[in-house]
């Protein structure tokens, strides 16, 4: 008698990766109105000279508000306190990650402030300097050179096409909005913000492995961080700012709302996707290329001083950094994907070393 044929897994001639694809498309869909709001955002603090602080302290009151609606952490099962605290500590930690991200970009840009915030992928070598082994710590530290190469490319000009040694116009249009030549010493305030970005990433999948657990304390994080960015922008809104000409231009509905809907709320949700269904991070080569894509159209669209070649390269850098900053062993890697959530501390700790943000 002959045995039967072992029927398929994939019924219908699916596969995983057509599965994936409608998380896919809400991924990129997700970050591209996320820099969206970047870019009008950056162009709305750059004609009015308006506090970014204070700007996003009160776009973070409507947020925070909103988060606390839609999960309601004080319902269903109680939170502990080794939960609600870390919660808290990490709200300190996302408001001085806005501070410093806002200050980021209204000194550097949004194409150089969105790329620095990769620079959490040095909590990889970290991990792997403490908890690696030998071999793999040249590779990390060898991305991390690789990731400080890119960064210093583009505090240099390399994006864009006045400085770019790539470029080959001989003059910019009387319509492209040019961005001032910074040195490495500027960008130390968005690469440290997407270095705080990464931390508060690793605290929140600490404290809660269960998804609605997750969300229910992102809700604590962002009220907590609007209650520490209160004084901040108070004394910020006190002594005020000397370049600040807000009476030239009036409050812009599209970047206060677009930075609360997309840069907030929206965006938390598209990552929380992408880790779940997608295994993929924040500071990681694939989301790296969806935001390099994002950046492409937005530096078109608002006729930024943009270098397509020296973006390239710079990108490439930091995609064979992150890479290699974020590298292990293909078994555990293999591993972690196919582990379920609940398997504890110890699965989280591998995630942790290979996906730090």
């Amino acid at each position: 008698m002959m045995s039967p044929r072992p029927v398929p897994e994939d019924r219908g001639g699916s596969s995983p990766h057509f599965r994936q694809t409608p998380f896919q498309i809400i991924h990129i869909i997700g970050n591209f109105l996320r820099i969206w709001s970047i870019y009008s955002l950056y162009r709305y603090l750059s004609e009015t000279g308006a506090s970014v602080v204070l700007f996003l302290f009160t776009c973070l009151i409507p947020a925070s508000i909103l988060f606390l609606i839609m999960q309601k952490p004080w319902k269903g099962r109680p939170l502990s306190n080794t939960q609600v605290v870390p919660s808290v500590i990490n709200g300190g930690i996302t408001a001085l990650y806005f501070i410093l991200w806002g200050k980021g970009l209204k000194s550097c840009g949004p194409l150089r402030a969105i790329l620095a915030e990769y620079s959490g992928a040095v909590l990889g070598v970290l991990s792997g300097v403490l908890y690696g082994r030998r071999g793999h710590v040249w590779k990390k530290v060898g991305g991390l050179i690789a990731m400080v190469a890119s960064f210093y490319f583009l505090s240099q000009g390399w994006a864009m096409e006045t400085y770019s040694p790539f470029s080959f116009k001989d003059s910019l249009d009387d319509e492209v909005q040019t961005e001032p030549l910074l040195g490495i010493k500027e960008m130390v305030l968005p690469i440290f913000a997407g270095i705080l970005s990464a931390l508060r990433r690793v605290i929140a999948r600490r404290v809660s492995l269960k998804n609605q657990l997750k969300r229910r304390l992102n809700a604590i994080t962002v009220a907590s961080a609007t209650c520490f960015l209160f004084p901040v922008a108070m004394w910020d809104m006190i002594i005020g700012s000397p370049s600040s000409t807000s009476d030239k231009v009036p409050f812009s509905t599209w970047a206060f709302l677009s930075t609360i809907l997309f840069g907030v709320i929206l965006i938390f949700y598209v990552d929380s996707i992408a880790e779940e269904r997608l295994h993929m991070v924040f500071s990681s080569p694939r989301h790296l290329m969806v935001a390099g894509g994002c950046i492409i159209i937005m530096e078109i669209v608002y006729k930024m001083d943009f270098s397509l070649p020296g973006f390239l390269i710079c990108c490439l850098i930091l995609g064979f950094g992150i890479y290699e900053a974020t590298s292990l062993e293909r078994g555990r890697k293999d591993s972690f994907q196919t582990a379920d959530s609940s398997n504890g501390m110890l699965g989280d700790e591998i995630q942790m070393s290979s996906l730090p943000t």
